[in-house]
C-alpha cells in the first residue's frame, strides 16, 4: 500500500526494497507530526512542536560509521580515518535489514541536498520512525510537489532503529552501524534512534562527491550582510563551537547554520535547516532559536519537559548535555530565502579551547588558515558524541574528521586556492574557555565574541593595533571598541602567569605532534607557518 505523492516509477519496491507494509511518500510535516502521534513516538508540545527522546543513543556514534572497500573507492578514501567494510558484510547487512523491515510500516522523503541546482545531490530517506521523516524533511531541502513527479534518487538512506546488527556477520563494531557502500549509492543506519545520523550521513557523502568538481565542501555555517549576497562569511566549528548561534545574526542573512558548499559560483547551503543545540538557550540571548521550540513540526530532541504545562526546561541535562531542536531555515526571520551567498570575503575558524590559551579573536595569513584548518583544534563539548560528559580538548582535522572521507589535504589545499583566488580574509575565534582551563576559568562572554565578529565582518577591525603572538605567530588586535581589553591577552586573564604559560608550551607541542602527520603533504608555506 502507498499512500502521498511519489513518482510511480520510482517506488522502493524498484528499488528492492520489497515486502514492506504501509509506505508513506513525501507526507508533509502536519501529515508527518500526525502519524507519529498515533504511533506514541513522541508528545505534542507547545505551539505544536514534536517533543521526543531518542533512547541510549542521544548523539553520534561515529566508532560505528563504516565505507564499503570497493574498486572504486580504494585509492580515494581515508582509511586511516575512515573504517572500511567488507561489500559481503555490506551485502549481508543490507538482505537481513530489509528481512526485518518485511511488513513493517515507513516513511519515505525525497529530498535535495544543496541549494545550488549544479551540486544538489538528490536522495531518497526511508524511515521506520515518522518523526525522523519530519526531521529530515527540515534539514534537507524539499522539493515543490510538481517536482516530485520526476525525482530520481541518486542515493538512499534506509534508517531502522529496530534492527540490531549482529558484528561477527556483518563487519562492523556492534549492534549499531552506519554503513556507506557509494557503489550501490546506499546508506544503512541500525539500532539508533539519534536524528543526527540521517544528516551527517548525507554531509558524508557530499565530502565525498563535492571535492571531485572542484567544490569545497565544508562544515560550516555562513550568512551574508543584508542586502549584499556577495559579502558572504562563513564559520567553521565542530558542534557546541558556536557555528548555529554566531551565524544566526539578526544584523546579517542567514545562508546556514552548518554544512555548505563553495563552488566556482560562491556559497551554498547543503540543507534546508537546522539543527541547533538547546541546552541553556535563553530568550534573551538567542530569540528567534528560542521561539522555535514552541513553532508547530520543530522536532525538540532530548529535553526534559514538565508533563502537564509542557514548558521545556533549558538547563536540565539529565538526558543529554546535547539536546536540540530542528527546524526549517524559514523559521529564522532573517534566513535568506534562496540560501546562496557569493564568494566568501571572511573566513572564521571557531574553536573551543578548554585549554584556556588562545585569545578571543586572531588574525590569520592564509597559510596559517591551512594550518588551523588541517589541525582542526577544539574541544569535544558533553553530549555531541556518545561517552562525552566534559570537554575534552581534539584535534579535528578540517574541523570535522568524523565526516571527511577524503584525505584532509584534499579539502586543505582545495581551501587554499578557494582563499587565493577571492582574496578572503581569515581569522581564528576561541568560543571557549577565559582565565583558567575548564574547571577553573570561566566560558569565553558571547556578547564579546559577538562584537569582534561584527568588527571582524564590517571591516572595522583590520584598521586596530595587533600584536603578535608570542605561541603562534598569528596577530591578536590590542584594544577593540566594546571589549574588554583585558580578555584579548589570555595570559593576563590568569591569576597564574606561570601556569598559563606552561598551559601555552603544552598546547604549542600537542599543535606541533598532531601536525607532523600532514608535514609530507603541504607546501613549504604552510610548514613555515607551523608555529610562531
Amino acid at each position: 500500500m502507498t499512500n502521498g505523492r511519489v513518482n510511480p516509477s520510482q517506488r522502493v519496491e524498484d528499488q528492492g526494497i520489497a515486502g514492506l507494509g504501509n509506505v508513506y511518500y513525501n507526507y508533509l510535516e502536519p501529515a508527518l507530526v500526525e502519524a507519529a502521534l498515533k504511533r506514541g513516538e513522541g508528545t505534542l508540545g507547545k505551539g505544536g512542536a514534536f517533543l521526543v527522546t531518542t533512547g541510549a543513543h542521544t548523539g553520534r556514534s561515529p566508532k560505528d560509521k563504516f565505507v564499503v572497500r570497493t574498486p572504486s573507492v580504494e585509492d580515494t578514501i581515508w582509511w586511516d580515518n575512515n573504517k572500511p567494510m567488507t561489500p559481503e558484510a555490506f551485502d549481508r547487512l543490507h538482505a537481513d535489514m530489509l528481512a526485518h523491515m518485511n511488513g513493517g510500516d515507513y516513511f519515505v522523503q525525497d529530498l535535495y541536498a544543496g541549494a545550488d541546482p549544479e551540486h544538489r545531490l538528490d536522495v531518497r530517506v526511508v524511515t521506520e520512525l515518522a518523526w525522523h521523516g519530519l526531521f529530515i524533511r527540515h534539514l534537507l531541502r524539499r522539493p515543490e510537489r510538481a517536482e516530485l513527479d520526476h525525482f530520481i534518487p541518486e542515493f538512499t538512506i534506509i534508517n531502522c532503529p529496530s534492527f540490531k546488527a549482529d558484528p561477527a556477520r556483518h563487519g562492523c563494531r556492534s549492534e549499531t552501524v552506519i554503513a556507506l557502500n557509494f557503489d550501490k549509492k546506499l546508506i544503512l543506519i541500525a539500532n539508533t534512534a539519534y536524528a543526527g545520523e540521517n544528516k551527517k550521513s548525507v554531509f558524508t557523502l557530499l565530502n565525498y562527491i563535492l571535492p571531485g568538481k572542484g567544490v569545497m565542501a565544508m562544515h560550516c555555517s555562513a550568512n551574508h550582510a543584508i542586502g549584499d549576497a556577495g559579502d558572504a562569511a562563513v564559520f567553521f566549528g565542530l558542534s557546541g563551537t558556536g557555528k548555529t548561534t554566531l551565524s544566526a545574526d539578526p544584523s546579517r542573512t542567514l545562508i546556514g547554520d552548518d554544512e555548505h558548499g563553495w563552488s566556482e559560483k560562491g556559497t551554498f547551503n547543503f540543507e534546508g535547516g537546522c539543527y541547533a543545540k538547546t541546552i541553556n538557550l535563553s530568550a534573551e540571548a538567542e530569540p528567534e532559536i528560542y521561539a522555535t521550540c514552541s513553532m508547530f513540526g520543530t522536532v525538540v530532541e532530548n529535553m526534559v519537559h514538565d508533563p502537564e504545562t509542557l514548558a521545556l526546561d533549558f538547563e536540565d541535562n539529565s538526558i543529554t548535555d546535547n539536546m536540540r531542536c530542528a527546524y526549517p531555515l524559514e523559521a529564522i526571520s532573517n534566513a535568506s530565502a534562496t540560501s546562496l551567498g557569493g564568494h566568501p570575503k571572511n573566513v572564521i575558524m571557531l574553536t573551543c579551547d578548554a585549554y584556556g590559551v588562545l585569545p578571543p579573536i586572531a588574525r590569520l595569513t592564509p597559510a596559517q588558515a591551512m594550518y588551523h584548518f588541517l589541525s582542526g583544534f577544539t574541544s569535544k563539548t558533553p553530549g555531541t558524541e556518545v561517552g562525552v560528559t566534559e570537554p575534552i580538548p581534539t584535534f579535528s582535522t578540517c574541523f570535522g574528521a568524523p565526516f571527511m572521507p577524503r584525505r584532509p589535504e584534499v579539502y586543505g589545499k582545495l581551501l587554499q586556492k578557494k582563499i587565493h583566488d577571492h582574496g578572503a580574509t581569515c581569522w581564528l575565534v576561541n568560543t571557549g574557555w577565559t582565565g583558567g582551563a575548564f574547571g577553573t576559568g570561566k566560558r569565553m562572554p558571547i556578547r564579546a565574541t559577538r562584537a569582534l565578529l561584527t568588527a571582524a565582518l564590517d571591516g572595522s577591525l583590520n584598521a586596530v593595533q595587533f600584536r603578535k603572538d608570542a605561541n603562534f605567530g598569528f596577530e591578536v588586535p590590542v584594544a577593540v571598541p566594546g571589549v574588554d581589553t583585558a580578555l584579548l591577552d589570555p595570559r593576563q586573564t590568569w591569576a597564574d602567569k606561570a601556569a598559563y604559560d606552561a598551559q601555552a608550551r603544552k598546547l604549542v607541542d600537542m599543535f606541533a605532534d598532531n601536525f607532523a602527520q600532514y608535514v609530507p603533504y603541504i607546501d613549504d608555506d604552510v610548514r613555515a607557518a607551523a608555529i610562531g
